[in-house]
């Protein structure tokens, strides 16, 4: 697995219009998009920090992922993302190294990555996110 570099830190969010007022009001960043992704029950903010981005997520329906989280554990850090060459190749090679994976493929995520997840159980409770911009 090679990772290039963190691609983005995803945190969970109540209510997005008001998380980005907070990030643009008095952190001074500047909100770059706003995405809904249907399949994953979610709506994006992207902000550029450096070269490094934060994802706001928002659950769409109280039964996603992002509902979820929020219900058990509030609003905060959700996820790590990593950059790699291949996600699928990298799924695959966690998976081999005795990871627990939540995706055994890629599948399309904002800003139209290819994304796949590997479980926090094996992951030192840190849900990982493998990205890439092609397969």
């Amino acid at each position: 697995m090679n990772i290039s570099h963190i691609e983005h830190l995803g945190i969970a969010v109540e209510n997005l219009e008001e998380s980005i007022k907070y990030y643009e009001e008095v952190l001074g960043l500047k909100c770059y998009s706003v995405e809904e992704v249907a399949d994953q029950k979610v709506k994006t903010a992207f902000f550029m920090v450096g070269s490094t981005k934060i994802e706001l997520l928002e659950s769409t329906y109280p039964d996603g992922p992002i509902g979820k989280f929020i219900a058990k554990k509030g609003q905060g850090i959700h996820h790590i993302a990593f950059a790699v060459d291949s996600a699928t190749k990298a799924l695959k090679q966690a998976e081999e190294r005795g990871v627990t994976l939540i995706d055994k493929v890629s599948r399309k995520g904002a800003e139209g990555l290819n994304i796949g997840f590997l479980h926090p159980k094996s992951t030192l409770g840190v849900l990982t996110e493998l990205c890439s911009k092609q397969e």
